[in-house]
């Protein structure tokens, strides 16, 4: 398996003609996928930029698109109710036709749950909530009768969602990280694909090492799960527009050398793809940052999609 996506920043810019003009670009070019971050904020130290509400924008994708995959890359536990949550992952994957892959994690930006009022725990708490939500949401979408749910910050009590998911156990469920002590056991555990954050190829591998011994001793196969990387992407058709664009965005040589994005143009960029998919990844989703720049993005469909 050698599919290509592309991943988008959701809250750097991201409003309704950029969102529906991309999703139209990257399914009439072939792209296996599309998904984005669920961020209300960027960082701190930069200026706040247009963005969409994660499942606002999901619900548009699932009617407004015939056959890419798409999904949160990933949905941070302390934003919604992970019952909640469950009900709109498996509504809005039914309306596709079984096209969404639900990303969960644990959150990580204080600066969002400030200012929109969230409560941000310290991570072991924000942890444990996540565990459970992975647990809860396994439990309403797998189970056909009420079921009850006791954690420690999440509750259900003879909790069924109707209509019933029509995909069998509902959609998968992805968890992003690299962490192998916190990160790779909850993939092991509960995930149906495991998304690596800008891994080079050797420590991707490395890891890849660690979450396969996780999956057998939790009684699971290696290829029970699908295993993705997101990584940022630079690239142009000539050596002179990348050039030029490189020191635009001020990507340096030891970046570069580092291995953990994507950088060239199409015969480099298929090369570098090329691999990862022969380190063992099924899926790479390109971080694609120039929300107007169709262009490009369509070029680098030409060039680098038929290769796979």
């Amino acid at each position: 398996m050698a599919e290509v996506g592309i991943m988008l920043e959701g809250s750097r810019g991201l409003n309704w003609p950029r969102w529906q003009r991309l999703l139209q670009t990257a399914e009439d070019c072939g792209f296996q996928s599309v998904f984005r971050s669920d961020h209300f904020t960027n960082p701190a130290g930069e200026s706040d930029q247009d963005s969409l509400e994660l499942w606002m924008s999901l619900a548009y994708a699932a009617s407004h698109t015939q056959s890419i995959e798409f999904g949160s890359l990933v949905a941070p536990v302390t934003f919604r109710h992970p019952s909640m949550q469950a009900r709109y992952a498996a509504a809005i994957d039914d309306l596709s036709g079984g096209r969404l892959v639900l990303g969960m994690g644990a959150g990580w930006q204080e600066r969002e749950h400030k200012r929109f009022g969230i409560p941000y725990y310290d991570f072991p708490t924000r942890y444990q909530m996540l565990e459970e939500s992975l647990q809860m949401t396994r439990l309403l979408l797998q189970s056909d009768t009420p079921c009850d749910f006791n954690g420690k910050y999440f509750q259900l009590e003879e909790a069924i969602i109707l209509p019933r998911p029509s995909r069998p156990g509902g959609p998968p469920i992805l968890i992003g990280g690299n962490g192998p002590r916190r990160t790779l056991p909850l993939v092991a555990k509960y995930a149906d694909e495991w998304n690596a954050d800008a891994l080079d190829v050797n420590t991707y591998r490395a890891r890849r090492s660690i979450l396969d011994e996780l999956l057998r001793a939790e009684g699971r196969a290696v290829d029970d799960v699908k295993y993705s990387l997101m990584t940022s992407v630079y690239y142009r058709p000539t050596q002179a527009q990348l050039d030029a664009f490189l020191h635009e965005c001020g990507v340096s040589s030891e970046a570069r050398e580092a291995g953990k994005i994507i950088v060239g143009t199409g015969a480099e960029v298929v090369d570098q793809l090329a691999a990862r998919f022969q380190a063992g990844v099924d899926r790479v989703m390109l971080r694609w940052l120039e929300l107007d720049d169709l262009e490009n993005l369509a070029l680098l469909a030409r060039d680098v999609l038929p290769q796979f």
